[in-house]
C-alpha cells in the first residue's frame, strides 16, 4: 500500500508557480568543440543551465562557462557527473543533455508541457547527424526501439521530475548503461513520455568506429548486460573495441 501511494504521489501534477525553473545537466569530457552549440541555444530561456565537467584537458570549462548558470567539476563518469549535477541544481524538473546534442527549437516548452500533462519522465525521439546514410536507419531503430520497450538512452535526452529521480536513488554509478539502468528505475512507477519532437545528436561515435560495426557492438553490449554481465566488464570491452 506504501508503494502504490509513493507512485501515485509521484505522479500527481506538480504545483503551479509563477516561474518554474527546468535544470539542464550537461555532462562533458573534453567538448569544447560542441558544447557551446548545445548550451547557447538556451539563452534567454530562463532554464538553469549546469555543466558538469569530469577533468577535461582541453578548453571546455573556459568555453562554456559563458553560457552556464554554474561549472561544476567531479569525478569521472557520466552517471556520477549527472548525479552531481542533480544535486546542485535548483529545478523540479531535471533534463540530462549530452554535450553533443542539441534540443529542438522548444524542447525545454515540450518538456514542461509533457510533465503537466502527468509524465514524470520521458525521452526525446532522435535524429543522429553525419555523413553516411544509414544514421537515419540507426535513429529510426533507436526511436522505435524505445518506445516499444520503455528505455531511454542519454542520446535521447532524459529528463525527469526531481522527487521522481530522488526516489529512485538517482543515476546508479556505474560505467556504462547507467541511462539503461535508470530508465529501469524510473519504469517501475511509470512508462515514459516519448516525445516525437527530435534531439540532434553527433553521429561521430558510429563513424569512427564505422556504423555498423559500432551498432553490434552497442547491442552486444546491451544484450550482455541484460544478462548480468557486469557494467565495468562491459565498460572494459567497449574501450577495448574502440581502440582496435
Amino acid at each position: 500500500m506504501q508503494k502504490a501511494a509513493e507512485k501515485q504521489k509521484l505522479k500527481a501534477p506538480l504545483e503551479q508557480s509563477a516561474l518554474r525553473r527546468l535544470s539542464v545537466v550537461v555532462p562533458a569530457l573534453n567538448e569544447s568543440a560542441g558544447v557551446v552549440a548545445t548550451l547557447a541555444a538556451f539563452k534567454g530561456l530562463g532554464v538553469e543551465i549546469i555543466l558538469v565537467d569530469g577533468g577535461s584537458y582541453d578548453d571546455t570549462v573556459a568555453v562554456a562557462s559563458p553560457y552556464a548558470d554554474r561549472v561544476l567539476v567531479a569525478p569521472r563518469g557520466r552517471a556520477r557527473q549527472m548525479n552531481a549535477g542533480a544535486a546542485a541544481a535548483t529545478g523540479e524538473v531535471l533534463l540530462f543533455l549530452h554535450a553533443d546534442t542539441e534540443l529542438p527549437l522548444g524542447g525545454e516548452r515540450l518538456v514542461l508541457a509533457a510533465i503537466d500533462e502527468g509524465a514524470v519522465w520521458g525521452r526525446f525521439d532522435v535524429r543522429i547527424a553525419g555523413r553516411s546514410r544509414w544514421l537515419p536507419v540507426v535513429a529510426a531503430l533507436m526511436n522505435l526501439r524505445s518506445r516499444l520497450t520503455g528505455i531511454a538512452t542519454g542520446d535521447q535526452a532524459i529528463f525527469v521530475r526531481r522527487d521522481a529521480f530522488v526516489a529512485v536513488g538517482g543515476f546508479p554509478e556505474q560505467p556504462l548503461m547507467e541511462d539503461i539502468a535508470l530508465s529501469a528505475r524510473l519504469g517501475r512507477i511509470g512508462r515514459p513520455a516519448c516525445l516525437r519532437a527530435r534531439v540532434t545528436t553527433s553521429g561521430r561515435r558510429w563513424e569512427a568506429g564505422g556504423v555498423w560495426r559500432t551498432i553490434l557492438l552497442m547491442w552486444s553490449l546491451r544484450l550482455r548486460y541484460f544478462l548480468g554481465a557486469p557494467p565495468e566488464r562491459l565498460a572494459r570491452d567497449y574501450r577495448h573495441a574502440r581502440e582496435t
